[in-house]
């Protein structure tokens, strides 16, 4: 088989505009297949046992790697985990209030100011779902403070398709960036994955059509079963 492959910026925003304008998909169906999948990543990684309370704070950005956060929220509530969701920057679309009102009627608090550090400690893992990959640097201000955190705390994080603060491409910033224990690709890894070398490094979001990955030349691993994510590497 080929090897897998990791795609440039451009690349990933053609193929979403393909799954949109040729293969119709809409952006919640995806937000949906994407959010699911990155909740069974972090539950096959991060079960009750290794984590504090079972409690987990989802760090949601304003587009949709954020929409993929609160479905990830949603989901890993009915898995049974006790999840919080940091949203600093609420988008006014549709979209994103129906996302939000389904965490909320699900009783997941969604709030806008970061925990304090006494609030912190009952988490156990934090999800980064902040930026993805038409994230262009450097940080903006508001996102300082949860980078920050992200940088410097000793929980473990998992970053939804792109540890946020990275370049798409180039990786982890000069001076120093986010070091998630688990990264899970969306729809194909993209370039700066190649530079991860955390614990767990999974691929979500099987839902490209064989035509399109074809087309591409992404060469995306089988997926055993009815699975919807799979492993794509372990480091001890």
């Amino acid at each position: 088989m080929d090897a897998l492959k990791y795609v440039s910026q451009e690349e990933a925003i053609n193929i979403d505009l393909e799954l949109f304008n040729e293969y119709k998909y809409s952006v919640d169906q995806l937000m949906e297949l994407a959010g699911l999948s990155c909740a069974t990543a972090i539950a096959k990684c991060f079960s009750f046992e290794t984590i504090s309370n079972k409690a987990i704070l989802v760090c949601c950005g304003p587009g949709n790697n954020g929409g993929d956060g609160l479905v990830c929220a949603r989901h890993l509530k009915l898995f049974d985990y006790n999840v919080s969701v940091y949203y600093p920057k609420r988008t006014d679309k549709d979209l994103y209030k129906n996302l939000t009102h389904q965490c909320e009627v699900m009783d997941i608090p969604v709030v806008s100011d970061l925990p304090k550090n006494d609030a912190m400690n009952k988490f156990g893992l934090i999800v980064d779902a902040l930026f993805g990959f038409s994230f262009v640097p450097p940080v903006r201000a508001a996102f300082l403070p949860v980078i920050e955190l992200m940088k410097t705390t000793k929980l473990p994080i998992a970053s939804i398709d792109i540890p946020s603060g990275w370049d798409i491409e180039k990786g982890e910033p000069v001076e120093g960036g986010i070091k998630p224990e688990l990264l899970i690709s969306l729809t194909a890894p993209k370039l700066c994955a190649k530079l991860y070398s955390g614990k767990y490094h999974y691929l979500g979001g099987r839902f490209v059509p064989p035509k399109l990955e074809h087309k591409y030349g992404l060469c995306l691993p089988k997926y055993p079963g009815t699975e919807c994510c799979i492993l794509l590497s372990f480091n001890l």
